[in-house]
């Protein structure tokens, strides 16, 4: 069978509507015909999804199995190819390069392949800490971090707060990987009081911290 990277990929791009979304699964409307998509955490929150109705673009990789025909989407083209990437390194399948690609960025991962933070590649679920070391012998000099865009560093959790408790949950809820979420909201908590401001305001900044 030939490897992961040099199938032919029968399908490379969606564009249309999620009709129904079960975890990291989505279904997506394409001209009447639904497509069954696999995505990372956080993928309609990088893709901008605002309402039901918007019209979305994946990028897809198309994995051919003996049993299966599957569908893994992405948020853009350089998330798909370090997916690519990540399931060209043995032991590491499709179910593995997703769990790391919903906890970090791509960016993320180049940092943490570059300055070899094992800890924070141990942290992803499934990843241990031979997996880890394979991920960065691997993956050493292969990732670049996006020029002219900082890598967050760690600003602390977020404050536990009923109002924090609820914006992350709602950004979750609209798509964001658990950390951004987390991150955006200890962002906001340092120069606005939760406590205080409407929830609706709350999203609209942290948004806006997303959108940096």
């Amino acid at each position: 069978m030939d490897p992961p990277g040099s199938q032919k990929q029968l399908i490379s791009r969606l564009t249309g509507r999620v009709i129904e979304e079960d975890g990291g699964g989505l279904t997506v409307d394409v001209g009447g015909v639904g497509y069954e998509v696999t995505v990372p955490l956080g993928t309609l929150g990088r893709l901008g999804r605002t309402a039901a109705s918007d019209v979305l673009t994946l990028f897809i990789h198309t994995h051919v199995r003996e049993d299966a025909f599957l569908l893994f989407g992405f948020s853009s083209s350089s998330e798909r190819e370090v997916f690519r990437t990540l399931i060209g390194i043995s032991n590491v399948g499709p179910k593995l390069a997703l769990s790391v690609l919903s906890a970090v960025t791509v960016d993320e991962l180049a940092q943490a392949v570059g300055r070899q933070e094992l800890g924070k590649l141990v942290a992803i679920p499934g990843v241990g800490k031979k997996t880890a070391e394979r991920l960065v012998l691997e993956l050493k000099g292969k990732l670049e971090i996006t020029p002219g865009r900082a890598v967050p560093g760690p600003v602390g959790p977020p404050p536990s707060t009923p109002a924090a408790e609820q914006l992350v949950a709602t950004l979750t809820r609209m798509g964001f990987r658990p950390a951004e979420a987390e991150r955006a909201v200890t962002t906001l908590s340092q120069t606005r009081d939760l406590t205080q401001l409407p929830m609706a305001e709350l999203l609209r900044d942290a948004l806006a911290v997303l959108s940096r």
